[in-house]
């Protein structure tokens, strides 16, 4: 390892050359507080900018080991140091002269959840051995990989960020970029790295914030709970751009029958909404809330910083937001539990499409989902595919069952409950057929929830039923065996991209992900792009399923990081980690996967 004294020495000798001439900084400097690693260098001012890290010991970060002894707490103090560096570097930003991306300093923005990203990584013995022994599948071992990154022992902070190295036109500017290195980054470092330089206070407080939440998803399965949502909680957002939370919005506040009071380590005694496990409905009037309740469950599986409103909004960490997604590819899925034949005798045991219809779409979503492990499924009519939901008795009257292929939802969804343990929480408006089959049924009155099952029920009994029979949940096929696509094979450089949350590209295939709703983060994206590129590269191979598949990422991420996505060492700094559920949804959305 060389010296700063060594890196300044090295400036003044390439000044005023040729913009490539900056690839020989490439390399590791000790600033006797913490190391600087230059990981790759931008081949061009306009280019993406350079990537950096800053690496400081356990012993002078200082952070309690406390604050690091388990994984959630982990990714909790990584996600306040990648928030504070941040706000640090957005100071020292441009205050170096030059072209292009000249004078760039940025870290990960995060959003209001808090997730696990390359951008900071704390060391830790105990991190991830948990999740290891929980997710590690029976017939495949568990792939431990520790790569591009330097390990000093428990408490070593790594901070990846970018930087954009100032140039004069397409010459070397070293003045400028002596100034970023030597004069702006180390006070970034230091009041933002450092437990003795940073309010405690708040880290605390996110650390607790963490614990109480922790303890509530794990009270959830013993009160046999999907969801919670503390009182006083603020669902509402400020608007469709913006994930903060409404001024003066209605608090939550659970009716009487529903309320649950949990004693939590740090907050003490907590009352909310517990919603059972089972089928519960929200209805209501439109603008009343329904679908804001619902948008807050779906982004319950994330735990959610100090002061967005939604830090006790808690579900089960793998609930999917299922919908209607016309258009999307589908291949091999055994829907024929809700499509028993469609013209021309196409297979409905294994279902392939490259243009899915709403019905078949959302099957398909269902299929998959059941196939990803999800014991919660999350229901808004309003993005359904209506003749998926229901079907009333006139329709069965005028097209009788036996030109139909379609048994809907409402057939299915007691049976996906008792005979899989799958609750759903559905969002309905206009249709109340469901009151027959919903076990809680929750009236949104001006964003209030109120209690209206035995109303509803009592209301119900004076219209016939949907069906005359539940049926038990037909059999079905979930072993599918993806193959590789031999093509990507053959090229070494193959090119990835994200485009927000909506869509990635590997290679010259685009996958649509704009109806994954529980996508939050570009950085997930871009994620699942390196993980669809080493499935297809490394793991597919036509004998593991895609359980099988799922366990094998889900082990490698919990050993070694995203950062084991990377290979020689070069990790990008903006990737964050996609839940189990968004990896297999990305897969089933790829065009060319082959089965």
């Amino acid at each position: 390892m060389k010296t700063a004294e060594e890196l300044r020495t090295k400036l003044k000798s390439i000044d005023h050359r040729g913009y490539p001439a900056y690839k020989e900084l490439k390399g590791q400097y000790d600033f006797r507080d913490y190391v600087l690693s230059i990981d790759h260098v931008q081949g061009d001012p306009f280019a993406a900018p350079s990537r950096l890290s800053v690496i400081v010991s356990g012993k002078k970060a200082g952070f309690p080991a406390a604050y690091y002894d388990t994984y959630e707490k982990r990714i909790t103090l990584q996600d306040h140091l990648t928030r504070l560096f941040g706000a640090q570097l957005n100071r020292g930003s441009k205050q170096a002269n030059g072209s292009g991306k000249s004078g760039l300093l940025a870290a990960s923005r995060c959003g209001q959840e808090v997730m696990e990203r390359t951008a900071c990584r704390v060391e830790s013995t105990f991190a991830g051995a948990a999740l290891r022994q929980s997710r590690a599948s029976a017939s495949e071992p568990v792939r431990t990989q520790t790569i591009g990154r330097t390990v000093s022992g428990p408490g070593t902070v790594t901070l990846r960020f970018e930087a954009g190295f100032p140039a004069r036109g397409r010459t070397i500017d070293a003045g400028e970029l002596e100034k970023m290195l030597f004069d702006i980054l180390p006070g970034c470092v230091r009041n933002s790295l450092y437990y003795t330089r940073i309010d405690q206070n708040k880290l605390q407080a996110a650390i607790e914030l963490c614990e109480d939440q922790q303890a509530v998803r794990r009270k959830l399965p013993e009160l046999g709970l999907c969801a919670f949502i503390a009182n006083g909680s603020i669902l509402p957002r400020q608007s469709g751009v913006s994930d903060r939370p409404m001024e003066n919005a209605v608090p939550f506040q659970s009716p009487d029958s529903m309320k649950v009071t949990l004693t939590l380590p740090n907050r003490g005694q907590v009352s909310g909404m517990g919603i059972p496990k089972g089928v519960t409905l929200f209805v209501g009037g439109g603008y009343h809330g329904k679908s804001t309740v619902l948008q807050a469950l779906q982004n319950a599986v994330y735990n959610h910083i100090n002061g967005d409103g939604r830090e006790l909004v808690i579900a089960d960490e793998s609930a999917w937001k299922l919908r209607s997604e016309d258009g999307r590819s589908v291949t091999g899925v055994d829907i024929s539990p809700f499509i028993r034949q469609l013209p021309g005798g196409r297979d409905t045991r294994h279902f392939s499409t490259l243009d899915a219809s709403g019905s078949t779409s959302q099957a398909a979503n269902l299929m998959e989902c059941m196939e990803g492990g999800s014991s919660l499924i999350l229901i808004d009519e309003d993005t359904s595919a209506t003749n998926f939901m229901i079907r009333d008795k006139l329709m069965q009257e005028v097209v009788s069952p036996a030109e139909e292929p379609i048994i809907p939802f409402i057939e299915r969804v007691r049976s996906l409950y008792e005979d899989f343990g799958i609750s759903s929480i559905i969002v309905a408006g206009s249709s109340g057929s469901y009151f027959h089959v919903a076990d809680h049924i929750i009236q949104m009155k001006e964003y209030v929830p109120l209690d209206i099952t035995r109303k509803a029920k009592a209301a119900a009994e004076a219209f016939p039923a949907f069906s005359t029979k539940q049926d038990r949940f037909p059999a079905f096929s979930q072993r599918r065996m993806p193959k590789p696509n031999m093509a990507l094979k053959k090229d070494d450089r193959l090119k990835m991209k994200a485009m927000g949350v909506n869509e990635l590209s590997l290679g010259y295939d685009a996958v649509e992900l704009r109806y994954v709703e529980q996508l939050r983060d570009s950085e997930q994206t871009m994620a699942l792009a390196y993980i669809l590129k080493q499935l297809e590269l490394k793991d597919m191979n036509g004998r593991r399923s895609m359980q099988e598949l799922a366990d094998l990422i889900e082990g490698q991420l919990d050993t070694g990081g995203l950062e084991s996505l990377f290979e020689g060492g070069d990790v990008r700094a903006s990737l964050a980690r996609p839940r189990r559920q968004e990896i297999l949804a990305c897969v089933n959305r790829y065009r060319k996967l082959g089965m």
